[in-house]
């Protein structure tokens, strides 16, 4: 009985508790409480420590946090992409009249129509995720991963085999296929890995050969052609439609009314570069991999597998590109359409100013992905809605994307901005105020 109402007891003290802090509270919004200035008193104070010293603070903390590295990638990715967006603004005032309203659209994007192109702008950039996180990580362990569009073929390879030959309930032929296509751009990546870990073969070189390799391996393997000389007249498209075994939409299309496009895939992507953060930062094997990207002569002296780490970066890399292309094809909307005579997806391309935007981040790769997807279909608004034609829109996002390549640029900018200079002159001459009293004492 007694610690029955001795619970009730504690009940009553922790309310009471809780309603004394909400009471100080409140009265410390009129009169100092607990010698505390009042709130709003404080309130001034912190937004004033944002720009200049105080009493609290030995600099702005505006000023500390810009030499945070993440938020000054972040700084330089925001600058690379309004450089280029102006740079758009001023090419299109050569049609004064319409300028300001392509300007309009082009920053509204995937906003203009929401939330149906919202649901666009996140399936288009599923697969730009996916060729984002597949160069970056490589990056991370000091690897240029130009090879994306070649692991992204045969990632779409090995799916589609999959989703059109294999039987069984949907939703098993789905993963089989989804998986099949990350095994594809898992072995299309250890070839520029291992020649790169074992043979010291630069892997871009390497990865630009397996690209051409690829995408005429994939043209014979859906042609049937048995590596025959094609004539003129078959220079044919054939749709490949895997209807039936299609990404399943989780009532995201509820979420985005309108949008067709929209399936669970995006949800899989953000998932897998979370995945990819903490590996690459919260654990023994990303330390080991960034080890061996920034010096791989110290980490093999470290005990570190070098060899094994770069075959590993590559592979991990192409099953990435892998998966985006095997997750982007079975949607419903899209039917891999190939011909004799073809180019490289571009989306692998696209993966490596997404990497570059995104410093290579994980979480960065996310949100400028959907930047990528949201700034093109602000471009069809603008062709659509203005005087302006596709290669307008064109030229906009290519020189947003150019930019990307500039982040690291402004990084290292902000970087010397953020360090304090040092007084030469001062330097000099405590210098020789040191020299002249150690000659004093030298000559007694």
């Amino acid at each position: 009985m007694n610690k029955f109402i001795a619970f009730f007891v504690a009940i009553g003290k922790w309310f009471k508790n809780v309603g004394v802090a909400i009471g100080k509270w409140f009265k410390n919004w009129f009169v100092p409480v607990d010698g505390k200035a009042i709130i709003p008193v404080r309130i001034g104070r912190w937004f004033k420590s944002l720009f200049v010293k105080t009493d609290d603070v030995d600099e702005p903390r505006l000023k500390t946090l810009l030499k945070k590295d993440g938020v000054k990638s972040f700084v330089a990715t925001l600058m690379s992409i309004f450089i280029g967006i102006f740079i758009g603004f001023l090419i299109m005032l050569y049609k004064p009249s319409n300028a300001f309203v392509g300007l309009k659209y082009l920053l509204l994007g995937s906003f203009s129509n929401a939330p149906k192109t919202i649901g666009d702008a996140l399936f288009d950039a599923t697969p730009l995720i996916m060729t984002g996180l597949s160069v970056a990580f490589a990056y991370k362990v000091g690897l240029f991963n130009i090879g994306a569009p070649g692991q992204y073929l045969m990632g779409t390879l090995f799916s589609l085999l999959v989703a059109l030959n294999f039987h069984g309930p949907v939703w098993l032929v789905w993963i089989c296929a989804v998986l099949a296509g990350a095994v594809g751009g898992a072995l299309w990546g250890a070839i520029p890995g291992l020649f790169k870990a074992f043979l010291n073969i630069n892997e871009v070189i390497a990865s630009i050969m397996c690209n051409w390799i690829a995408i005429n391996f994939v043209a014979w393997i859906f042609s049937g052609s048995s590596m025959t000389n094609p004539s003129i007249n078959s220079y044919v498209k054939k749709p490949i439609d895997v209807t039936g075994v299609t990404n399943p939409k989780l009532g995201l299309d509820k979420i985005f009314v309108g949008s067709q496009k929209i399936d669970c895939t995006i949800l899989i992507a953000i998932a897998i570069a979370i995945i990819a953060y903490i590996i690459m930062n919260k654990t023994t094997f990303g330390f080991e991999l960034q080890a061996t990207g920034k010096n791989k002569f110290a980490a093999k002296y470290a005990g570190i597998k070098d060899k094994r780490n770069i075959a590993l970066s590559m592979i991990i890399a192409g099953s990435f590109a892998g998966l985006g292309a095997a997750m982007y094809w079975l949607s419903n909307q899209n039917a891999y359409q190939w011909q004799n005579t073809s180019s490289l997806p571009a989306v692998g391309f696209n993966g490596i100013p997404v990497a570059l935007l995104a410093s290579s981040n994980p979480i960065g790769v996310i949100l400028s992905a959907y930047f990528i997807a949201h700034i093109n279909i602000g471009g069809f608004y603008v062709t659509s809605n203005t005087v302006y034609n596709e290669k307008i829109t064109d030229i906009i996002v290519a020189v947003v994307v150019y930019l990307s390549a500039f982040s690291m640029l402004f990084k290292g900018q902000i970087t010397k901005w953020m360090t304090p200079k040092t007084n030469t002159k001062q330097i000099v001459e405590v210098i020789d105020v040191n020299d002249s009293a150690d000659d004093g004492e030298e000559s007694k």
